[in-house]
């Protein structure tokens, strides 16, 4: 109360101070801290630039941003306001000073405000003395203050168990519960006690001085250990030395504690040992131990009559005198199959001993093997590790095992390899494995009960490495069993079991097993091949076996056409191929393999097939006809090529060459000939033989002495391609006085007729008269046209031939239905003066034919040329 009265007259004055002393606004007092509990008030003062427009009813308070209500509020005057909490329990809180005008909050100042406790008295005041070293003492302090807090530990000396507080030895101060006073400050006496004050700002306590004597909290180092030592020739002892610090109080006797341990155990035994303190070195002997064990020895020491143990000794190790080994080592084998040479692999494998205690340390192990019948070849190996490969013939083998130390070897451990023929008998009948929560359980039926003794091994499926493998005898049982962790998930393993007569082993039955299965990691990719119409064949490869993860039970092949319906079959495990029949021709399909076991399924990858739109018996349907039809072509083609001259003469009959008949003489000579011929040739250059045409005649076949005039029944057929471009540069004229560009088409003017061979008289050569000539006018474009012309007997101003009676029958011969009697020649104007010295008309009589003379001549028309009238 009286310190509240003294900050209200503090306010009061300096409301009337100076308008300078507080400026703006002040908050008293600034952080406060108080006793937990009780009554908090603080003071807002607004400085001469708030009013007169605001004063101290403007200011409202904040408890870490929660507003605290008017009845808490005091207006002491125009410019001071106060806030009282009663019953303060924040351990730490924030109070604001708000100015609110015209609605509006403004911060003038704000405070931290602390609660806390005064110290509690100290208690359990404890120390630890180290001769000439240190004195530290430890205490509680009680409950938490919330504020900083410092304690002082007093030294003083008691005289008859009374406290003389003049006498006061020695201080330290600390802010946490410990405090060690440091050598030369520690002196030895029996008579001090202890005292502990602690303050804050709050108040302070202090505890009674507690008398300890030095001699009851002593603690020293820790002692060494010399040596842990095996005495040669006595077993299960080991000989321990230990030397003590020097710091100890003297005059007090002492008692040493030893710990040993043997290294396969989790517990210690311990041993006490007294010992004088005019001694400096100390000694015992552990007995009962094991033999060939490695022991760790550790040491502490205490004062009769002081309560701290020293800490632990550094710990040392030692190992027991050795014996030999009394238990064989666990031998297995591994046997590869027979070389061609005739030598095989044998992998020799073996466990370490497992006997407990422990004979000792293994320096080695010695291998001794020889033929089954021959003792005397036996051969010895040492090796240092528990694994050998032995290269062995065909012949069956005994092999030993032995492990040795420095004290002896232990017994043999023997097997007999069988000889590379030898065929052992199956005495197992049946096999099965199967898991439970923790164990993995083998059981199996054997033929012979006899039997007691049998081997199990066991050992990943794709591990190659012969010495990986795993094994465990089993003595009279016919089950075994084994803790899960010994088998990694979703591996397969292979598991058999051997059973053992004697030094034999018989064959074994085997089988393979998964601990845990999981769904295949990835499926297997279908391969389409070439689909056909209606079907196609799906084949795919196995999951490799390090991806099964369990054993594949079947295989579903899923195929869907496009925008259709997805269908599926399943096979068996052993199935790599299924044919999908009665699909839709020339449609598009995908399909997927998925791959089960007993925990789920995994699909491979889609692949799309299309299927064709004809299959083979369809393109052979097609293709037959049409080879056929090409053979037969083929066929008769080579047919023509072969036979084509046969062909061209039943077709195309060779026309007999006039120019070489001596049927009749021609009056021309051969001078005449040749100039009309250089005619020819030099006015028409384009004329040969093929560009004669043959004007067939027609002669009545039922009458036999009619006239022989001839009637074209042909026009003259289209003359071939004449260079008109030479015969326009000439401007020649054609006969008849015609001036357009024309070429003239003769039709042959001189016919004959050859007797048959059933003419019986021979025919008079007679004249026949030219009544027509057919003339072709050359057009535009290069083309003839054939154009009949009739030309008046009065206007021609040739002769003619007369037609002479025939005085026998002359028949037709259709072999040359072109030939005539006579020929004709036209002679235009226009020629070389020799040749208009000739007749313009000119016949000649054939003579007479005789039936089946050989060698007489013959005139044919397709040997002349026909000149063009100019």
């Amino acid at each position: 109360m009286f310190r509240c009265v003294i900050w209200v007259l503090v306010l009061l004055c300096s409301s009337t101070a100076d308008e300078n002393s507080i400026g703006d606004a002040d908050i008293f007092p600034s952080s406060p801290e108080i006793e937990r509990g009780s009554t908090l008030k603080l003071f807002c003062v607004l400085g001469k630039h708030y009013t007169p427009h605001r004063n101290a009813s403007h200011i409202i308070w904040k408890l870490n941003h929660e507003l605290i209500t008017q009845e808490n509020y005091n207006i002491v005057n125009e410019t001071v306001s106060s806030i009282t909490i009663h019953n303060f329990t924040y351990s730490k809180a924030h109070v604001k000073c708000f100015i609110k005008y015209l609605g509006e909050e403004q911060l003038l100042v704000h405070t931290e405000v602390k609660s806390g406790f005064p110290p509690d008295t100290p208690r359990n005041i404890s120390c630890i003395y180290y001769f000439d070293a240190e004195l530290t003492c430890t205490w509680t302090s009680g409950r938490e203050t919330n504020f900083r807090t410092n304690y002082t530990l007093y030294r003083k000396m008691m005289t008859e168990g009374r406290v003389i507080l003049a006498r006061t030895m020695g201080s330290c101060q600390s802010k946490t519960e410990s405090c060690s006073f440091y050598y030369p400050d520690t002196p030895y006496s029996s008579s001090f006690c202890f005292q502990v004050k602690a303050e804050n700002i709050l108040g302070e306590a202090s505890s009674g001085c507690v008398p300890i004597p030095m001699e009851k909290i002593e603690k020293f180092e820790p002692p060494e250990i010399l040596s842990v030592k095996k005495i040669t020739g006595i077993k299960q002892l080991l000989t321990v030395t230990w030397k003590m610090p020097e710091k100890i109080i003297p005059s007090q006797d002492l008692i040493c504690q030893v710990r040993y341990r043997n290294l396969y155990s989790n517990s210690s035994e311990f041993i006490t040992v007294p010992l004088n303190s005019a001694k400096k070195m100390g000694s015992c002997n552990l007995t009962g131990l094991w033999d060939s064990t490695e022991y760790s020895v550790a040491i502490r020491c205490i004062s009769v009559v002081s309560k701290f143990w020293s800490e632990w000794s550094r710990g040392k190790k030692a190992s027991t005198e050795e014996k030999a080994p009394s238990e064989r080592v666990d031998l297995w084998r591994v046997i590869e199959s027979s070389h061609p040479a005739g030598s095989r692999y044998v992998h020799l494998m073996w466990k370490p001993l497992n006997n407990f205690p422990p004979s000792g340390r293994i320096l080695g192990y010695k291998i001794q093997y020889f033929p089954e019948n021959n003792a005397a070849l036996k051969m010895t190996n040492i090796s240092s590790n528990e694994k050998v490969i032995l290269l062995l013939n065909e012949e069956a083998y005994i092999i030993s095992v032995t492990a040795y130390n420095s004290a002896g070897n232990s017994p043999e451990a023997v097997l007999r390899i069988p000889s590379a023929d030898e065929r052992s008998s199956q005495i197992i009948e049946t096999l099965r494995t199967f898991t439970t929560n923790e164990e993995v359980v083998v059981e199996w039926v054997a033929f012979e009960p006899e039997v007691n003794e049998y081997v199990v091994e066991w050992y990943e499926e794709l591990e190659t490495d012969p010495f990986s493998r795993s094994w465990q005898y089993v003595s009279n049982s016919t089950n075994w069993k084994t803790n899960k962790k010994n088998f990694k998930p979703f591996v397969c393993y292979n598991i058999s079991v051997y059973p053992l007569c004697g030094n034999k082993v018989a064959a074994p039955y085997s089988m393979q097993t998964y601990i845990q299965e999981k769904k295949p990691s990835e499926g297997p990719v279908a391969d389409t091949g070439i689909p056909g119409k209606n079907e196609v064949t799906i084949k795919w490869k196995e999951i490799s076996k390090d991806k099964r993860n369990g054993f594949i039970s079947n295989y579903t092949i899923f195929y869907k056409p496009e925008d259709g319906k997805e269908l599926n079959k399943t096979v068996n495990a052993d199935v790599l191929q299924y044919r999908l029949k009665s699909l839709q021709p020339n449609t598009q399909y995908t399909v997927y393999i998925m791959a089960s076991n007993e925990a789920g399924g995994t699909s491979g990858e889609p692949k799309t097939f299309k299927t064709l739109k004809f299959n083979k018996e369809d393109v052979i349907f097609i293709a037959l006809p049409v080879g056929l039809s090409m053979l037969v072509l083929l066929g008769l083609w080579i047919a023509c090529i072969l036979k084509k001259h046969a062909f061209k003469k039943a077709c195309w009959p060779d026309i007999p060459n006039p120019a070489e008949s001596i049927a009749v003489e021609w009056p021309l000579d051969a001078s005449v000939n040749n100039s009309f011929l250089k005619v020819v040739t030099t006015e028409a250059k384009t004329i040969d033989f093929e560009d004669v045409s043959v004007l067939e005649h027609c002669f009545p076949e039922d009458s036999q002495e009619g006239s022989l005039l001839m009637n074209c029944e042909n026009h003259i057929s289209a003359c071939t391609d004449i260079n008109t471009k030479s015969m326009i540069n000439r401007e020649k004229k054609i006969l008849y006085d015609t001036e357009i560009e024309v070429d003239k088409c003769f039709s042959p003017s001189i016919p004959y007729i050859i007797t048959d061979e059933d003419i019986r008289s021979q025919m008079h050569s007679t004249l026949i008269p030219v009544k027509e000539i057919q003339c072709i006018e050359m057009m535009e474009d290069g083309v003839c046209g054939s154009q009949h012309t009739s030309i008046k007997n009065e206007e021609n101003d040739h002769e003619v031939l007369k037609l002479e009676d025939l005085s026998e029958k002359a028949l037709f011969n259709p072999y040359l239905k072109n030939s005539v009697k006579t020929r004709e020649f036209l002679i235009s104007d226009n020629l070389p003066e020799h040749s208009k010295s000739e007749p313009k008309s000119q016949s000649t009589v054939l003579p007479p034919f005789h039936q089946n003379v050989a060698g007489q001549s013959y005139v044919t028309l397709d040997m002349f040329g026909l000149a063009t009238a100019h």
